[in-house]
């Protein structure tokens, strides 16, 4: 059962060729222009609109989707889709007020950002922070959660898929993100047509199971009536699963902030617009936001099927683990084993698209970072674009490298992706405080950022471990609104600093931010209202 077929291994040969082939003519197309740092790290002006799109999902969406996300539809329901679709509103936010800023001031790195704005202080202490992030939190959890996705469904050892994602991810980073963009589009693709057999078996499983037959339909009917409880998008305070997701606070709290440092401020996804000019980046970002409202679709509803299966004595044994606990992260790839050949290695290769993919894409903005903001900086400022672009790549393949090593160590963690997504929010509020007063309060000081950059973390801790150090007495506040709480208090106190800060009217201030930069075409504007109203639609039904 755990095991792929000759059929499957045709499918999944047939996508790795694609990709390779295709990512191999872009390379050699661009050959010449490869070269320039520009080119390599930003694809500069050569990525279409549906590219960049594309490309935003391909780098979001990974193993901890189609596993963690399904785990937690089966546990918590559809309201774990709200990361998604709040997301899909904050790509419209970050496509107005964000990339404006990052484009009209010829932004092509965060921490290039934070220099021109404040100093150069801030900006290094970010972005050693940022790769140390990206390289031991970001690209070893996708490959620990992908290696682990890939060993169950396939049967292959952990040690190797580890390996085979590694190679895999460096043969599409090293030709570039002209490469990574145009790759992601197949992608993006491959995921979604597979994402979408195993809801559909899912959802088949579910007529079959009552007695109605194979009726796509008649599945998700009798899914929205068996499992009633798993259709709402709000919890109140006497919900068991409150504090993952804390009532309204995903509405108006922290998971704005959670979304906005995520899409806004981080360096592998705005990059996939820094390149391009501003319409067709917006144009871009909106695609996207429109493909994330589909994500649920393909990794939520299987996951709840797989609830309501378990609970009338199917997959009891599949759903186990070894200490016979129900184990909500095996109910994807359950359902992707009960596949016939042939799709199942359609399922397979999706899944393997999207952690490939997000592969890539941490590992170029890790490369990009390193290379410009790091080695160029302060290890070799006469490096010319050719010695920029071979630095990149040996940072990505070293990258990889100690991401992979790494990876084995998080098997401790019970909950490996909760425990990431809770801990990288440690940073979140900071972050986004200092790039949202830095882009529209001019009296922000550098020592005020620096100070936020610094307090983040040492706040996030307090909030989370005192209900333990005091046994109780403290609040112990859900994750969402311990972001909403240390975000208040850091943009209190940047203020107060900057606004003490004798000096701050001479802070280095050269960016060009101007209200006309907001302004949107008509196109885009529908787009977004169209979205707004599916939003609302379907919050207003799932309540």
């Amino acid at each position: 059962m755990h095991r792929l077929q000759f059929a499957d291994y045709t499918v999944f040969l047939i996508y790795f060729l694609i990709v390779a082939f295709y990512g191999y003519y872009i390379y050699q197309r661009k050959k010449s222009a490869v070269s320039s740092t520009k080119d390599f790290f930003l694809a500069e002006g050569s990525l279409t609109w549906w590219a960049i799109g594309a490309s935003l999902i391909a780098s979001n969406i990974s193993a901890e989707h189609f596993i963690g996300m399904s785990g937690s539809g089966f546990a918590l329901g559809l309201a774990i889709s709200t990361y998604e679709w709040m997301a899909s509103a904050t790509l419209i936010i970050v496509a107005i007020f964000f990339i404006p800023v990052y484009l009209k001031n010829k932004i092509y790195t965060m921490p290039q950002f934070l220099s021109r704005r404040y100093n150069d202080q801030v900006s290094t202490i970010m972005a050693v922070f940022w790769l140390l992030v990206y390289v031991f939190v970001n690209l070893t959890s996708i490959i620990y959660l992908g290696g682990l996705a890939i060993a169950s469904i396939s049967g292959i050892s952990f040690g190797w898929c580890v390996v085979g994602l590694g190679l895999f991810a460096i043969l599409v980073t090293l030709g570039g993100m002209k490469v990574i963009g145009y790759t992601d589009v197949i992608q993006v693709f491959v995921l979604i047509m597979g994402g979408l057999v195993t809801t559909y078996l899912a959802l088949n499983l579910m007529s079959e199971h009552y007695g109605y037959g194979k009726n796509l339909a008649r599945g998700m009917s009798l899914l929205l009536e068996k499992a009633p409880s798993h259709f709402h998008m709000i919890f109140d305070s006497s919900n068991p699963y409150y504090k993952d997701l804390p009532g309204l606070s995903v509405l108006i709290g922290g998971m704005w902030i959670n979304n906005l440092n995520y899409w806004g401020c981080n360096q592998y996804i705005t990059q996939r617009a820094l390149g391009a000019d501003l319409k067709t980046a917006r144009s871009g970002i909106l695609f996207a936001s429109f493909l994330k409202l589909l994500v649920p679709v393909i990794v939520v509803l299987p996951g709840i099927t797989m609830f309501v299966l378990h609970q009338n004595g199917l997959f009891q044994k599949e759903m186990m683990d070894a200490n016979g606990m129900v184990k909500p992260d095996q109910a994807y790839p359950t359902l992707m084993n009960l596949l016939p050949a042939g799709l199942k290695g359609l399922a397979f290769a999706a899944l393997t698209a999207a952690i490939v993919a997000s592969l890539a894409g941490k590992a170029n903005s890790i490369s990009t970072i390193f290379s410009l903001d790091i080695y160029k900086k302060y290890f070799y400022k006469e490096a010319t674009e050719k010695h920029l672009v071979m630095t990149g790549r040996w940072t990505v393949v070293v990258a990889m490298v100690i991401a992979s090593l790494v990876a084995p160590a998080l098997s401790t963690l019970d909950q490996a992706y909760q425990f990431i997504q809770d801990y990288v929010g440690f940073i979140s509020p900071g972050v986004l405080a200092i790039f949202l007063l830095g882009f529209f309060w001019r009296r922000t000081t550098a020592n005020a950022a620096l100070t936020s950059a610094l307090l983040t973390i040492p706040l996030s801790a307090i909030l989370k471990f005192l209900p333990v150090w005091t046994h109780g007495s403290f609040p112990d506040f859900p994750f969402l609104d311990r972001m909403s709480i240390v975000f208040m208090i850091l943009v209190i106190l940047i203020v107060i600093m900057s606004l003490s800060d004798k000096k701050s009217r001479n802070n280095k201030q050269v960016l060009v931010v101007d209200t006309r930069m907001f302004r949107c075409p008509p196109s885009f504007i529908i787009g977004s209202v169209i979205i707004i109203g599916i939003l609302t639609a379907l919050y207003i039904i799932f309540w």
